[in-house]
């Protein structure tokens, strides 16, 4: 019997959890059409337990209590920005999740919105240390009418023009303070002024102002940056919402040990929040990575080997990885396991000199790294990082294909310019014969003992124009010209002296 109430339980549970994920606005049509409320992230009827800030998922509603058990008569009420308070149900009204009801106020009465009832609202008590008879935990009135909401909503659409003007006066006191956010109470009669500041401010003539300015009641209250983060939200480095605005209620204090611990790099733009001090996030493996260091040396711990002494570098906790360098030579870093480390230390103990480090690094057999397989045949993405080659060397290395040899221009200037090929001394010699030879003085020009050009190169080689002369006819005068000049050189005495 026992079993079957919780199993029957459980999938209540489940059919719970199920149908609040969203709520009616989120559903679809008949079409299959989804609305959306349209609310870009948040919850516009505010009944969806993923829109509420630091919201709790009631997974006891469908338990039914034991026999002559009364219900718990606290409830859980929500305001603006996930502030929450607790209230006895004095006048054993019949309020549910999602109600919205009056509560008592300072002065005059607030609107609010049920957000827990029943056996949990016991344990978030227990977990803020309020008792139940305390006076911190205040009335619930009615529920709220139609009147009481217009009014709510009125006061709630005032609370943006009231932080801008009063943002306005306090710069006209000089006031070194900063307003973050505003909130009206249910009735309209009061406002509460959320400010940050880092020394104590003298607000008294502000409160005068701002009285003046909007007829209401004004309550300032200062805040840490944590809570003013939490109560505008936002999103992380992490791509996610911020852990103060949705789950995270404590705010501990966090400091760069915690990042030394992690070997984090001390750098304030990566290591500090939305709230401008240290993240919350780094306390959450602290306490994992104090337990992985239990084991490893102190950084400051000398290493005493046959070359000289080594010192320690950095270190991989979870790899339990080590870098060492000498001081005289400190531009290599040796790297050396956890065991190879205390190896050497014990050694050290006994007034005795370890092996070099380059013998224990010879020692660590590297893992091969399991990559991924390109199964799809994406490109890589550093195919670009890859610097490309001049236009002039891809010309000499671009070889054409399927094409006769001797017809393109590459072959007719190879013809005309012979590349050199490495070759024995022999063939050297033979090159630099060439070259004396080439560089032999011609001879005078003499006419008779000119030969005339064979007509071989000019079989060869056709001109363009087949009219046109040879060059040895067009040429002729200009060499007897020549002849007629060293005759009259030979003849004149002067010229010779």
């Amino acid at each position: 019997m026992f079993f079957d109430t919780v199993i029957t339980g459980l999938k209540s549970i489940s059919k719970k959890i199920y149908y609040s994920m969203s709520c009616s606005s989120c559903s679809t049509n008949k079409d299959g059409v989804p609305k959306g409320c349209k609310s870009n992230g948040n919850c516009a009827t505010g009944t969806c337990g993923s829109g509420n800030k630091l919201a709790v998922f009631d997974w006891l509603s469908n338990m039914t209590l034991p026999t002559g058990e009364a219900p718990f008569n606290i409830f859980e009420v929500r305001f603006k920005n996930g502030r929450k308070h607790f209230y006895k149900n004095t006048e054993n009204l019949t309020v549910s999740m999602g109600d919205i009801v009056a509560v008592e106020g300072s002065s005059g009465h607030d609107i609010g919105i049920v957000s827990l009832a029943g056996e949990l609202v016991k344990v978030q008590m227990k977990k803020r240390k309020i008792e139940a008879d305390s006076e911190e935990v205040k009335k619930i009135y009615r529920k709220a009418s139609q009147k009481d909401i217009d009014v709510w909503q009125e006061a709630r659409g005032k609370e943006q023009e009231t932080q801008r003007k009063g943002r306005e006066i306090i710069s006209r006191l000089g006031l070194k303070m900063k307003l973050s956010d505003v909130e009206y109470q249910g009735d309209g009669t009061k406002a509460t002024f959320y400010y940050t500041a880092d020394d104590r401010v003298d607000f008294r003539q502000l409160i005068r102002d701002l009285a003046s300015a909007f007829s209401i009641r004004v309550e300032m209250r200062q805040v840490g940056m944590r809570q003013e983060a939490a109560r505008l939200g936002g999103i992380g480095s992490c791509g996610r919402e911020l852990c103060c605005s949705t789950w995270l209620t404590d705010f501990r204090k966090v400091n760069t040990a915690a990042a030394r611990y992690q070997q984090l790099s001390l750098n304030p733009l990566k290591l500090a929040g939305q709230c401008g001090k240290l993240k919350c996030c780094l306390n959450y493996e602290l306490d994992t990575y104090l337990d992985a260091l239990q084991s490893f040396p102190k950084q400051d711990k000398v290493l005493k080997t046959e070359k000289g002494d080594a010192v320690f570098v950095k270190m991989d906790i979870f790899k339990k990885l080590l870098w060492y360098t000498y001081k005289e030579e400190s531009f290599k870093w040796y790297k050396l396991s956890l065991d190879q480390v205390h190896e050497i230390i014990d050694i050290n103990k006994n007034n005795e000199l370890a092996l070099p480090l380059e013998e224990y690094e010879l020692e660590i057999e590297e893992e091969t790294k399991v990559d991924f397989e390109n199964v799809v045949g994406q490109d890589s993405l550093t195919r670009f990082d890859t610097p490309k080659k001049g236009r002039s060397s891809r010309r000499r290395t671009r070889k054409p294909a399927n094409k006769k040899e001797g017809n393109t221009p590459s072959d007719i200037n190879q013809k005309k310019k012979p590349q050199r090929k490495p070759s024995k001394v022999e063939g050297e010699v033979t090159t630099e014969k060439k070259k004396v030879d080439s560089k032999k003085p011609k001879p005078k020009r003499n006419p008779q003992n000119r030969k005339p050009k064979t007509e071989t190169k000019s079989e060869e080689k056709p001109t363009q124009g087949q009219n046109k002369k040879p060059r040895n006819q067009r040429r002729k005068p200009s060499n007897q010209r020549r002849k007629n000049n060293s005759d009259n050189r030979k003849n004149n005495p002067n010229d010779e002296k």
